[in-house]
């Protein structure tokens, strides 16, 4: 299996301790890649850190068979915490500004606003999106540069049943467009639906790694393995 993203014992260090350690991740090409954990466990350093955000204290990135240099954030759009949006501008203006940066063809907005069904926004500004909306525009934002890896960052959260249902189906159409995802998430049903393969992160280390399975117990892996850990850190 060809692997888009690989990452070597990857370690990240905040006052001494680990934060992130040892994590070797693989990634597989044009697949929704479900990276769990509970609140603190690591998932948003990790992304961080193959982001190009962190800095690694030790351990390897390798994307696409090669050694990660910042020359391939060229072909990674990220959504990390809260999306990026000038308030006061459309949804196709906040995307043109980012296709100048980008130097991309203006012909390109059309193409992601189609892909995350805000071509009917017209003149309404981003600031009275819905959550769900804005959630989309940062995802646009994010695939404007046509991306082979998308990272999403508890994307759903704050979002109502309607939003998360719509995001999940975007999200779930992407393989099919040469585009890889990796999801953080710490909602298990929402992986559960959405995810081809997983990984667990729990106090910084990578617990679980590997296919998700039709009729997979996802909820009773998951909090086997937080008790498991959390049980030695009480002993």
């Amino acid at each position: 299996m060809e692997m888009i993203l690989r990452t070597n014992e990857l370690t990240k260090t905040f006052k001494k301790q680990n934060a992130v350690n040892n994590v070797s991740l693989n990634i597989p090409k044009n697949c929704v890649y479900g990276l769990l954990g509970p609140n603190g466990a690591g998932k948003s350093t990790t992304l961080k850190m193959i982001t190009g955000i962190l800095a690694p204290t030790s351990g390897q990135i390798e994307y696409d068979g090669k050694p990660w240099t910042r020359s391939v954030l060229s072909e990674i759009g990220a959504l990390i915490e809260n999306p990026p949006i000038y308030e006061n501008l459309t949804a196709r203006e906040n995307l043109k500004v980012r296709a100048l940066l980008l130097n991309v063809d203006e012909k390109r907005i059309d193409e992601v606003l189609e892909i995350v069904g805000l071509t009917g926004t017209g003149k309404k500004k981003a600031g009275n999106f819905s959550l769900g909306m804005k959630q989309r525009l940062g995802i646009a934002m994010a695939l404007i540069g046509s991306p082979k890896l998308l990272i999403l960052d508890e994307p759903t959260n704050g979002l109502d049943p309607i939003g998360i249902e719509e995001l999940r189906e975007l999200i779930k159409s992407l393989p099919k467009k040469g585009i890889t995802v990796i999801l953080s998430s710490h909602i298990l049903l929402e992986v559960q639906k959405t995810a081809d393969y997983i990984g667990i992160i729990e106090g910084g280390n990578l617990e679980y790694e590997g296919k998700l399975e039709e009729g997979m117990d996802l909820e009773t892996l998951f909090m086997d393995i937080v008790r498991k850990n959390r049980s030695k850190v009480v002993a």
